[in-house]
């Protein structure tokens, strides 16, 4: 396996993503992105990026806050991700251009791109389904579920899979059911996978917090891998 800090930008600022692949020559394969949650482009995302690359994708965390820059602490993390929370067109713009740099590189094969995201990630991509992106697929886990307020959605044409903790206090059954009422009238394919007795962030062996809502489950984080796994198998084949 290869691994490669790759510079892109999106309206002038200058972006650090983490790449990893099979770097046999001649052989070009799907891309997976992986957005990272708050706290920017972290070892997790960047392992999540390796994970992929082991299963014959091209892996790449993509790095929406600039420089690779991580916060310290919950107060940080909100610093650095609520510009994006306020200003969606933005967040759709820099997570775009991502897809639009990864597509490029000389070891993926064209447009069979997908992306998946993990908390803020998750609505990241999330996002991108809804801008009318054409990446064949999104995955959120335990993403935030609300549609940007006062811009409306293309067509979706992406298929999206959310993969969410059913006892999530930040992303709650009544917001679930309003994703789901949102994508139906989108006209999307999607499907959506609640675990039981599961919170935020239960892929992160790190979350450990039950006051905050992040608890790691480690049955969700098996069974949502392997849902994702068959998820790509499809949309990039």
């Amino acid at each position: 396996m290869k691994t490669e800090e790759l510079t892109y930008s999106h309206d002038g600022t200058s972006l650090k993503g983490w790449a990893a692949f099979d770097d046999k020559r001649g052989i070009k394969r799907p891309a997976v992105i992986v957005a990272h949650a708050w706290a920017g482009r972290d070892e997790f995302a960047c392992k999540k990026a390796e994970d992929l690359a082991k299963l014959g994708y091209v892996g790449f965390a993509l790095d929406m806050y600039g420089d690779a820059r991580q916060g310290k602490d919950k107060e940080e993390n909100g610093q650095l991700m609520q510009p994006f929370l306020v200003d969606r067109a933005m967040l759709k713009g820099r997570i775009q251009a991502a897809v639009d740099f990864i597509k490029k590189h000389p070891s993926v094969a064209g447009d069979r791109v997908a992306a998946i995201g993990f908390c803020f990630g998750g609505l990241c991509v999330l996002d991108l389904a809804r801008s009318g992106s054409n990446v064949r697929g999104v995955i959120s886990f335990h993403g935030l579920l609300s549609a940007p307020e006062n811009l409306p959605n293309a067509d979706i044409s992406a298929k999206v899979l959310a993969l969410h903790g059913y006892d999530d206090p930040m992303a709650t059954p009544e917001n679930l059911t309003a994703f789901a009422k949102e994508m139906t009238d989108s006209k999307a394919d999607w499907e959506v996978h609640a675990y039981g007795n599961t919170m935020h962030a239960f892929t992160n062996p790190a979350a450990n917090d039950p006051d905050f809502g992040t608890v790691y489950r480690e049955a969700a984080d098996k069974r949502s891998w392997k849902a994702m796994k068959a998820f790509l198998a499809e949309v990039l084949a």
